[in-house]
């Protein structure tokens, strides 16, 4: 394939990617596989995708704080119990052979459309900062979701939504902004981890972020104006394009 059929490929999946996972998750599920199939190794993928990562939540952020949904003092206690998990998992990626990182993440992707399917019961919450009834469950959950993140990245997302909307209580929108929150902190170190070990395509990687963050600058803008119909309706998609990759 041609360099430039590459870029507009990368540029165009970012941009698919960043609308997705400002909205559900899952947008690594098409930029990791698209890196891998333009022949980089899997430990570089995952560092270049990290790069894409960073850009589409900042980008996010600050679209929510263009429109009064900010982040707080309690966001940057979330975000701080993923850290070190983040930094472990990072390590621990680069350590795994190319072949068995790759089947690795085709099991990861499985477990994730199985636990999207199963049936939840239909609950709404209105908070905009943490419950503090299950604080200690939840500081566990985000350590381990740190470490995953750090790993691979595909499908945290909603991992992150299930414990800040379940445990922490949180509203759709603010479940969503802190998420991104989240995830831009921790993406700091992890992508410094993987740029020491030079495990970085960087002209790859800064393509990938520019449609990353567009995406998830327009991503932030549409689900605020929709609420949470809005939501449910882009985390439905991102599943089917989740289960298509796992078919073809």
């Amino acid at each position: 394939m041609e360099e430039s059929l590459k870029i507009i490929l990368l540029a165009i999946t970012g941009l698919v990617s960043g609308f997705i996972n400002v909205n559900a998750g899952g947008g690594s599920v098409i930029t990791l596989p698209a890196l891998l199939f333009l022949g980089l190794d899997a430990s570089v993928a995952n560092g270049t995708n990290r790069i894409g990562i960073l850009c589409q939540n900042m980008f996010a952020l600050k679209s929510f704080q263009q429109h009064d949904v900010k982040y707080n003092h309690e966001s940057y206690k979330l975000a701080a119990l993923t850290l070190p998990g983040a930094i472990l998992g990072s390590f621990l990626s680069i350590k795994i052979p190319n072949e068995w990182f790759e089947r690795l993440l085709a099991i990861i992707m499985i477990g994730v459309v199985i636990s999207m399917i199963i049936p939840q019961k239909k609950v709404h919450y209105q908070r905009t900062e943490p419950d503090p009834t299950h604080r200690i469950a939840g500081m566990i959950a985000l350590f381990f979701i740190g470490f995953y993140g750090g790993f691979i990245q595909v499908g945290v997302g909603f991992l992150l939504m299930a414990v800040l909307f379940h445990v922490f209580k949180l509203n759709l929108v603010f479940v969503n902004m802190n998420k991104v929150f989240i995830i831009f902190i921790y993406t700091i170190p992890s992508l410094l981890v993987f740029a020491f070990t030079g495990n970085i395509h960087w002209l790859y990687g800064l393509i990938l972020g520019s449609g990353n963050a567009l995406g998830a600058w327009w991503g932030a803008k549409v689900q605020i104006k929709g609420g949470e119909k809005i939501i449910k309706k882009v985390l439905i998609v991102a599943i089917l394009l989740m289960t298509i990759k796992l078919i073809i």
